[in-house]
């Protein structure tokens, strides 16, 4: 994912609210959110075979973004796509997977995961010095570190806050957010290491680069305190939706 806006812990009905956008490049093989054959619910990456978020069975849920630093790039990173699969697919607590995680970091190009059982969120990046425990309350994950002050973020609290307060959690409402195609000032932008033309288009929560990258597909979901869930998809081509994809799930 490459943008994120979540309530965790915060809502009576639901441990977990959240709504994301995939950016990527659109020629890049990928699978649409299913059971995997180790139980997990989560989008496949078909070319490397890692995941960008998912819910397993057992309760445990897992989101990764990249960490943008172009002038830091890996010669032969690990893909990040395993950080979540292998979390979602094992038994350790998220504190202790993250302190396992944080020994190996320089392996990866540079990101942000977040990994959470029934009770606890905790959130690592490569670039940020500690294990964080995420409290409950709203919050943004993007290209940079836990709820940073990029504009795309704010706007994204701010939509998810409203569809809470005007309880209008259903998929219909929430995959309609993080739709903004806004640019920002030339003077507002990271240097992340692309080019000018770059970060400008991707400063929008919308993303189109040109024709080779943008988003693909947006995400919703609402997990239960009871363990109930469903998780949604819209999908992309251009900028016409596609196709629509919707699961419902339970964990313990």
């Amino acid at each position: 994912m490459c943008l994120l806006t979540f309530n965790w812990l915060a809502h009576p009905e639901y441990r977990l609210i959240l709504v994301g956008n995939r950016d990527e490049v659109f020629d890049r093989p990928s699978k649409p959110i299913h059971q995997w054959d180790s139980g997990f619910f989560g989008g496949k990456d078909l070319k490397s075979g890692g995941a960008w978020m998912g819910i397993s069975p057992e309760g445990r849920f897992a989101a990764i973004t990249n960490y943008r630093d172009f002038y830091n790039l890996k010669e032969n990173p690990v893909s990040r796509g395993f950080l979540v699969k292998n979390f979602l697919e094992g038994s350790m607590s998220p504190f202790d997977y993250l302190t396992e995680i944080s020994t190996k970091m320089d392996k990866y190009d540079g990101f942000n995961l977040l990994v959470a059982d029934t009770e606890k969120m905790y959130y690592l990046s490569n670039y940020g010095e500690d294990i964080i425990e995420i409290e409950p309350g709203l919050h943004t994950l993007s290209n940079e570190l836990l709820n940073s002050d990029w504009p795309k973020e704010q706007l994204a609290q701010e939509d998810l806050q409203e569809l809470i307060l005007l309880d209008k959690l259903h998929p219909t409402e929430m995959l309609d957010i993080l739709k903004s195609e806004e640019i920002i000032p030339d003077e507002k932008l990271p240097d992340t290491g692309v080019t000018l033309i770059q970060e400008r288009a991707l400063s929008a929560q919308f993303v189109r680069l040109e024709d080779y990258y943008g988003t693909v597909n947006t995400t919703a979901i609402l997990w239960g305190h009871d363990g109930s869930g469903l998780i949604s998809e819209k999908f992309y081509v251009g900028k016409e939706e596609a196709e629509n994809n919707t699961i419902t799930f339970r964990t313990k």
